[in-house]
């Protein structure tokens, strides 16, 4: 992401007034545009991951596949947090 663009948002003043004030006090207003662009990062992780994922192995394609698995053994969730909570005391 090198290269950079100036753009303009609508955005809730009081959101983007506590959001400079959090940004200010970690690490100065002159880091406010980097601090907008991290948080528009971490949304887009996942995407950004799959990318570098897909430079570095442009010839390998995986499909993803989610399939119901029924358990090998019967549980009983409340039966299993009532133990742990009773382990507490």
């Amino acid at each position: 992401m090198s290269s950079k663009i100036k753009t303009s948002i609508v955005i809730d003043k009081n959101l983007w007034e506590k959001f400079k004030l959090k940004v200010s006090a970690e690490k100065g207003l002159k880091h406010l545009s980097k601090a907008v662009e991290e948080a528009i990062e971490e949304d887009l992780c996942e995407s950004i991951i799959i990318n570098a994922l897909e430079e570095m192995l442009p010839d390998v394609r995986y499909s993803i596949e989610v399939r119901l698995v029924k358990p090998r053994i019967e549980t009983k969730a409340e039966k299993a947090i009532r133990e742990m909570r009773d382990s507490r005391d």
